[in-house]
């Protein structure tokens, strides 16, 4: 079961479908892994092909192995538009350590609609011996 934090560095998309009549769409991306969530900077004008270039962590603690990648639309006087999705598997990363930027295809209603580019790195928390205790520095082991 691996144990330690995943760092997702959330790059750009491409050809995301510009559902605003008048304008091009502000997309911002959430990142769901289990129950933890955060959500990108909004890229005000950023139409079809938006660039974040932000990282983001999240505390890995159990198999869970995958992230979701949900792109909206802000919309100042309705609700939010949803744009796509993409579901990344974790596998790869928890087993090689890190994964170069990749593209994922973005699914809405069953259709690819874009992709997502994302680079993963996974660090592993370091594993304790069982019977060793740490006394301010000093690892002491049970007799």
């Amino acid at each position: 079961m691996p144990r330690g934090t995943l760092e997702v560095v959330l790059i750009c998309a491409k050809s995301i479908e510009n559902n605003d009549f008048l304008s091009d769409i502000d997309p911002y991306v959430i990142l769901t892994y289990r129950s933890q969530e955060h959500k990108s900077t909004v890229t005000e004008n950023g139409g079809s092909n938006p660039q974040w270039n932000q990282t983001f962590l999240f505390t890995v603690s159990d198999s869970a192995s995958e992230l979701n990648l949900r792109i909206m639309d802000k919309d100042n006087f309705s609700s939010d538009d949803f744009l796509g999705e993409a579901t990344v598997s974790l596998e790869a990363v928890f087993a090689e350590g890190s994964i170069p930027e990749t593209a994922y295809s973005v699914v809405k209603d069953q259709e690819y609609c874009g992709e997502i580019k994302v680079a993963l790195t996974f660090n592993p928390e370091a594993e304790r011996s069982i019977g060793e205790e740490n006394y301010g520095g000093w690892k002491e082991s049970e007799a």
